[in-house]
């Protein structure tokens, strides 16, 4: 089986850019034809696939893995009424089989489809289960998480997540009912956090009320909210968002993931104290998870395609790999750098280029925690682009890689006169180093002489 993610073509681009304000930048394309002094050739741009439900394309495993129901059947008891115990978990039968893949099924069934754990039999011990989301990919989130409980939403719960495969995890958010006797935290929600403390790992109570807030069933993660904390309220500024991202290294890998893991820790009791005569009331069951993001392909790829089991990037512009993290085997004329999203609305493709170009030194990215757009822009640039003239003294760009310098300059942009490097410098009487024209010779002369009879006169 073979997925694209949808390729849009340069007529939608025109026509999206209708639809949401100009600074959005959709990078959806990577490349188009144009027509230069030279004849037909590439612009390259920046280029990311779009975003999708990222859980069609999930490995789930959880932990105990024999934490689900059904095996022994069991009848549980309802939350918020005791005696209610009409509900059955039976592995062998379908119709009451709750089953991890049923977190991820089409919403909106009647009767709900949900995964369910065993009751809290063994209490008091703890209740524990690690649910993890494995893509074996680089993803970068572009919306919130999303946990739907059909049973009464976790007293105590973490969301963790892993940027190398499961190997080590760090914690995105704690959720509790009292996060100072949880996790000796103090209460905050995502409105709390600002530009300058959005990578802090918060503990909110807000998702663990009790079962008298059995209607709202979500918990959520909220990646909008910190988008927005540089993007403005309605994601109008998205200029500013991509500059940070561009720049600033930790705040970028703070939405990228290959694993996500809920640990649930304490299930929802409704009480202040565990009724030890009905346990079967006290479980966790979730009947959807959403997560929606994107391949993460370095900004070298506008589709990501899942074969045999796996996610990978369709990859531009000279690179290849899994996240197109690296050069071609030909195309290693200088090092592999991903591309930018600035300037905005194309971006800077950075693509690799030919061995045979010879040696070229590509701009570095400044890392900052708060730069500017256009100071973001500039330490971004390509080396030379013949739209922008940024060859000097007459130098032409070739290839938008290098600048081919004039006989009497050196240096990557031509800004150097040959002349430097020889006795005397370009001031030598045989530097052949070029006087100013004779307005502005007279102009220095006039000047000169100015400051002179000021000096005298003091």
């Amino acid at each position: 089986m073979r997925f694209h993610f949808a390729l849009t073509l340069w007529t939608s681009v025109c026509q999206a850019v209708q639809h949401y304000p100009a600074a959005w930048g959709h990078y959806d394309l990577c490349k188009f034809q144009i027509y230069t002094e030279e004849g037909l050739t590439w612009d390259y741009m920046a280029c990311q696939p779009e975003a999708a439900d990222m859980t069609q394309y999930l490995k789930v495993t959880l932990d105990p893995p024999n934490i689900t129901c059904g095996d022994p059947p069991e009848t549980y008891c309802a939350l918020e009424n005791p005696y209610m115990c009409n509900n059955e978990c039976d592995a062998n039968t379908e119709e009451l089989a709750h089953p991890p893949k049923l977190m991820f099924d089409i919403e909106g069934r009647n009767p709900t489809t949900f995964w369910q754990s065993t009751s809290w039999q063994k209490y008091p011990k703890a209740l524990l289960v690690n649910i993890t989301l494995s893509w074996n990919k680089t993803i970068e989130l572009t919306d919130d998480i999303v946990l739907t409980f059909e049973s009464g939403r976790p007293e105590q719960m973490v969301l963790e997540k892993s940027l190398d495969y499961g190997r080590t995890w760090q914690p995105y958010q704690f959720y509790a009912t009292d996060c100072l006797d949880a996790f000796t935290m103090e209460p905050k929600t995502v409105q709390d956090l600002t530009q300058h403390t959005l990578l802090d790992i918060i503990c909110t109570e807000d998702y663990s009320r009790g079962y008298v807030w059995k209607y709202d069933k979500t918990v959520r993660f909220e990646i909008k909210d910190r988008f927005a904390l540089f993007a403005g309220p309605r994601l109008h500024n998205m200029a500013s968002l991509y500059g940070q991202l561009d720049t600033t290294k930790n705040l970028r890998d703070f939405f990228t993931i290959t694993d996500l893991r809920i640990r649930l820790l304490r299930p929802a009791t409704g009480a202040t104290m565990v009724d030890e005569d009905k346990l079967t009331r006290y479980f966790y069951a979730i009947s959807d998870i959403k997560v929606h993001g994107r391949c993460k392909c370095n900004l070298h790829a506008n589709s990501c395609v899942f074969d045999k089991e796996k996610l990978g990037c369709e990859c531009e512009h000279n690179t290849t790999g899994p996240d197109c993290g690296r050069c071609k085997k030909s195309y290693q004329g200088r090092a592999w750098s991903s591309g930018s999203y600035l300037p905005i609305p194309k971006g800077t493709a950075n693509i690799c280029i030919p061995n045979n170009i010879g040696p070229v030194i590509a701009p570095q990215v400044a890392l900052s925690t708060a730069p500017s757009v256009h100071v973001a822009n500039s330490k971004r640039a390509r080396v030379c682009d013949n739209e922008l003239l940024r060859c000097q003294n007459g130098g032409v760009c070739v290839n938008n890689v290098r600048c081919s310098c004039p006989s009497d300059y050196s240096g990557l942009l031509c800004e150097k006169s040959r002349c430097e490097a020889e006795l005397g410098g370009c001031q030598g009487p045989d530097s052949g180093a070029a006087l100013p024209p004779p307005p502005l010779r007279l102009l220095l002369l006039l000047l000169g002489s100015a400051l002179l009879g000021g000096a005298s006169a003091l």
